[in-house]
């Protein structure tokens, strides 16, 4: 377990996000990546997606609340020990949830790495 501070783990999720290729930035709009500390039904989860994956929606598809990622502080830091193997896994997991966002399965992500 290791523990940083609310600004370097922001830190690590806005370096997680500078990864991600431009033309797969670009179509990233109307969602947001939230940090919170858990995520209050299992606390052992380290990312979540809640939205709509771009594959899945309609030509219709407007009028609705961003899609949200929430990373979440607590339960990577808990997996992690150093500061090092944080930042790689908060960069695993932010990569993990914008792949469901274009609509990746599981299985995907997995094959990537980022399972």
């Amino acid at each position: 377990m290791i523990r940083v501070s609310e600004e370097r783990f922001e830190e690590m999720v806005d370096d997680a996000l500078d990864t991600i290729p431009e033309e797969f930035a670009r179509r990233m709009v109307n969602v947001v990546v939230l940090v919170r500390d858990r995520n209050e039904e299992q606390p052992t989860l380290l990312g979540q997606y809640v939205g709509v994956a771009l594959t899945e929606r309609t030509f219709d598809h407007t009028g609705y609340l961003p899609d949200a990622i929430f990373v979440y502080k607590e339960a990577l830091e808990d997996f992690c020990a150093t500061e090092e193997e944080l930042a790689d896994e908060v960069r695993v997991t932010v990569l993990h949830e914008v792949g469901h966002y274009f609509g990746m399965s599981e299985r995907q992500l997995h094959q990537l790495g980022w399972g």
